[in-house]
């Protein structure tokens, strides 16, 4: 195990910059999930950090060696793809020990690290088979045992579960957390998801653009979001997000709602602001948001409602979410009352956040 100290890195293309000098400590055993829109450049970082993407300017260090021209092979790391990358004319125990192999090692050894990791991951019946004949979930923990055998100092994983389906997903990720929890291994983890990193991570790195907009640990950023983008994008559903006006001690919000602001804090009159609430934090009340009811959405535990509010009901939407089983319908006239304990206000230009 090592720990992996990035620093001032960037990442040209041509004369494109898509990864803007980025810092960044992952502490050794540390599970670091890299999350963000597509694009905003976490794979990029995941790729430097393999030796597979050249790096423009900066450091990377894993453990006490500088790696910048280090090939893969002697970064000490292993690799988990997207599209698992098995080869197919292989058994499973073959593919799994296809890297020692190549390195030379003893048969003998081969068997017994691959025996050992198979039985990590429930794949000893498997050995003998060929990807061909295992299901997706199966295939990703052949891919999972070929990097356990190489027992490395640092685990990358590329977006592991995105060709899975729903359930098979929430089930893997159980099993990569679990796996990280016996092998203390350190761990970078790429996902777009941002319900995998909030399940998964030790510590989540939000990027946009390049650029890192927030890093810490997952309820950390859920509760005190740095900026607007960081607010929006962790959680589901996403924290609503309104544009308003500071005015006599509240947020007027378009459609002529009045929101109070969050006890202490002290904005100049006027000032331009973005009101979040995350949906489970409206209630049913008598001052608030009042729309009509645009969409009712039953999951099973929860159920999401939809109003739209303003400019005679065609205007915005806020959505509420709700514990307990609720009997609108689309149409019924309701009002949205904010708890003002949980309130977060950003500044409307920058994205900062105010309180």
């Amino acid at each position: 195990m090592a720990e992996v100290t990035i620093r001032e890195l960037k990442k040209f293309y041509g004369g494109v910059q898509v990864v803007h000098g980025l810092d960044l400590d992952i502490a050794d055993g540390e599970f670091v999930v890299l999350v963000g829109p597509s694009g905003c450049g976490k794979s990029t970082l995941l790729r430097m950090i393999a030796g597979l993407e050249e790096i423009s300017s900066g450091d990377i260090r894993i453990g006490d060696r500088r790696v910048n021209n280090l090939p893969p092979s002697e970064r000490d790391i292993a690799m988990v793809f997207q599209n698992y990358a098995l080869y197919p004319h292989k058994t499973v125990g073959a593919n799994m020990g296809f890297a020692l192999k190549m390195r030379g090692m003893d048969k003998a050894v081969i068997a017994e690290k691959v025996t050992r990791a198979a039985g990590i991951l429930g794949l000893t019946p498997y050995l003998d088979r060929y990807p061909r004949a295992l299901s997706g979930g199966q295939r990703q923990r052949v891919a999972m045992g070929r990097a356990i055998v190489r027992d490395p100092q640092v685990f990358l994983f590329d977006e592991p579960l995105s060709n899975l389906d729903a359930k098979l997903r929430v089930q893997m990720r159980t099993e990569i957390r679990e796996l990280h929890l016996r092998l203390k291994t350190t761990t970078v983890y790429v996902t777009h998801d941002q319900i995998e990193a909030m399940t998964m991570a030790d510590k989540i790195v939000v990027m946009q653009g390049g650029r890192i907009e927030q890093v810490g640990a997952p309820l950390d950023l859920y509760d005190r979001p740095a900026n607007a983008f960081v607010a929006g994008f962790i959680g589901s559903p996403a924290m609503n997000m309104l544009p308003g006006i500071v005015r006599r001690g509240v947020v007027e919000i378009d459609g002529g709602a009045r929101l109070p602001l969050p006890a202490g804090s002290a904005l100049a009159e006027g000032r331009e602001v973005t009101y979040g609430i995350r949906p489970e934090h409206l209630t049913v009340g008598s001052d608030g948001i009042a729309g009509s009811v645009a969409v009712v959405e039953p999951t099973g535990s929860e159920t999401h409602v939809v109003l739209r509010f303003g400019q005679d009901g065609g205007g915005r939407d806020v959505v509420a979410m709700f514990r307990d089983r609720v009997a609108f319908r689309p149409g019924d006239a309701l009002t949205f009352a904010p708890d003002a304990e949980k309130v977060h206000l950003f500044d409307r230009s920058s994205g900062v956040r105010l309180a």
